[in-house]
């Protein structure tokens, strides 16, 4: 009960943050032209120095290696969750797409690693990047392969930036200089540590901007996105803690709570990004969005701590 009040006090602050948000667009203090530019500086800016303060730290091999193994964790997890999706997702060509994004694709970064900093601190985060990090590799790769339909010629061009993201940007950096202990001169890691704490309040004001405007007509109308919604806040971090549960004796426990905490995060905002880029069912996609946001209240906080009592 103590693990699950914890978690459940965390969610309550980020639901806060996000009301905040939502009170700002219902105010007009913030619209749409504004917030695009608050996503821009939280991906561009925010995410590589929050990536590199959480590699300013001594060279710790035990952690090395935990990095590494949540790296082949995270990228196991999604395979299997990818196939999953592909059996058994179905609707037209419009909907099926953003059905099967919405059951891999968790907001780890936006939600995820601001609870694993409140519940876990730096190391949390630490091994949180890790699954961002394998996050913008499939969404880039699949996730696109997925939204671009069969029969469109571009359909594998454009994956520079499953390469080249903010994520592996910043792992490019940091990573270096937490294997050589370097620490960054004060006028470098100030400015890099403040700009890393913008990501919380940020990332909710955006998420709260987008539930205040939200419309869920689509979603309930659809029984299929019942399933893809369970899928995405139940039975993936039910299965990634299932994954976990026989190699607890060999892993550091905040690295397998933070896997847990970024799979129970609700679908993630680029869902509706890429849905409406390609043209797919945008009113679902925003449906999924905002509606596993609200629900996540209920499903993160006894999945998270059902993972911190047997992990």
């Amino acid at each position: 009960m103590q693990n699950l009040a914890t978690v459940a006090a965390q969610v309550g602050v980020l639901f806060a943050l996000m009301a905040v948000g939502a009170v700002c667009r219902r105010a007009r203090l913030i619209d749409e032209t504004s917030v695009k530019g608050i996503v821009n500086v939280l991906i561009l800016v925010v995410t590589p120095c929050l990536i590199i303060d959480s590699f300013q730290r001594p060279f710790d091999s035990s952690m090395m290696h935990g990095f590494f193994w949540a790296f082949a964790i995270a990228a196991v997890a999604h395979v299997v969750i990818i196939l999953f999706a592909r059996l058994f997702s179905c609707g037209d060509a419009s909907s099926r797409p953003v059905l099967r994004l919405a059951m891999v694709f968790s907001n780890a970064g936006f939600m995820g690693i601001p609870l694993e900093q409140a519940i876990l601190g730096a190391e949390g985060v630490f091994y949180g990047i890790v699954y961002v990090v394998v996050f913008n590799f499939f969404i880039w790769s699949w996730g696109l392969y997925e939204m671009r339909g069969t029969g469109n010629g571009e359909r594998w061009r454009s994956l520079r930036p499953m390469i080249l993201n903010p994520g592996t940007v910043g792992i490019a950096i940091g990573l270096p200089l937490f294997l050589a202990s370097v620490s960054l001169p004060a006028i470098l890691k100030t400015p890099i540590g403040l700009l890393s704490g913008l990501n919380t309040p940020l990332a909710m004001l955006v998420i709260g901007f987008y539930l205040a405007g939200a419309d869920f007509h689509r979603v309930v109308r659809m029984p299929s996105a019942y399933f893809a919604a369970a899928v995405r806040l139940l039975a993936y971090p039910l299965a990634m803690v299932a994954l976990l549960f026989p190699l607890r004796a060999h892993f550091p426990r905040e690295m397998m709570l933070a896997l847990v905490t970024a799979a129970s995060a609700p679908v993630a905002a680029m869902v509706s990004m890429f849905a409406s880029k390609f043209e797919r069912d945008v009113d679902l996609s925003v449906g999924l969005v905002s509606g596993t946001t609200l629900f996540s209240i209920l499903t993160m906080p006894p999945v998270i701590a059902f993972a911190m009592g047997v992990l």
